[in-house]
């Protein structure tokens, strides 16, 4: 998933992003209001953590008008200030959750897995698609008592189709939150094909994958159960 950190005080900023990458997740830094605004204008994100007192803006105005740029995103306001009235106002913005500073990197996981599970409507950790079970969290695929060993790149594809399942997702949306650019070209096209591809290949040794559809002319969805 794609994350936007929108963060001025940049030790902090960098911390999130290496601590994130290393949870698979693909990161854009922004320290000053402005910058965040070009890249909202230029991207479309899954998560946006946001500092409310950046040099350039107030925090606020800038959910506001983030909003409209990337509504289907997950907002979470990183802030050390303990003022309730801005708490109350973020949220009623459209900010998903709120963490106050000093802040814990494994607790902001965890937040981000809660309202991945609370937006796409899955109540619990272990995902059950056809004869598989996907556990999102631990990244891993289990068929009967067997895992099933797939790239870093073949899972965040299939994770990313699940959690919008029975919706067509093209290659452009795909390469964009699974990869961190648009596609430019066939080769990259071909990219997803072939991961496609494979994880289907893995997968069909253990069982059936008619439910991971291809959709001609568009891309790819996981037809819900």
């Amino acid at each position: 998933m794609k994350v936007l950190i929108v963060e001025d005080e940049k030790t902090l900023a960098y911390e999130v992003e290496a601590f994130l990458s290393k949870a698979f997740y693909i990161c854009d830094l922004a320290h000053t209001a402005r910058i965040g605004m070009e890249k909202l204008e230029d991207n479309k994100y899954d998560f946006i953590l946001l500092d409310l007192g950046l040099p350039d803006m107030d925090g606020l105005n800038l959910l506001n008008q983030a909003k409209k740029y990337n509504p289907d995103a997950a907002y979470i306001i990183l802030t050390a200030r303990g003022n309730i009235e801005d708490r109350i106002k973020g949220l009623d913005l459209g900010a998903d959750d709120y963490l106050p500073k000093p802040f814990s990197l494994p607790e902001l996981q965890s937040r981000m897995h809660a309202i991945s599970r609370r937006k796409f409507g899955i109540n619990q950790q272990l995902v059950s698609i056809g004869e598989f079970k996907v556990d999102l969290q631990k990244r891993l695929v289990i068929h009967s008592n067997s895992e099933i060993e797939l790239s870093r790149k073949e899972f965040d594809l299939l994770s990313y189709l699940l959690l919008h399942k029975n919706r067509p997702l093209t290659r452009m949306q795909l390469s964009e939150h699974i990869w961190g650019n648009f596609m430019e070209d066939d080769n990259e096209s071909n990219y997803i094909d072939a991961h496609i591809k494979n994880i289907r290949k893995k997968l069909a040794a253990y069982g059936s994958v008619e439910w991971l559809e291809t959709v001609r002319g568009v891309g790819y969805k996981i037809r819900k159960q």
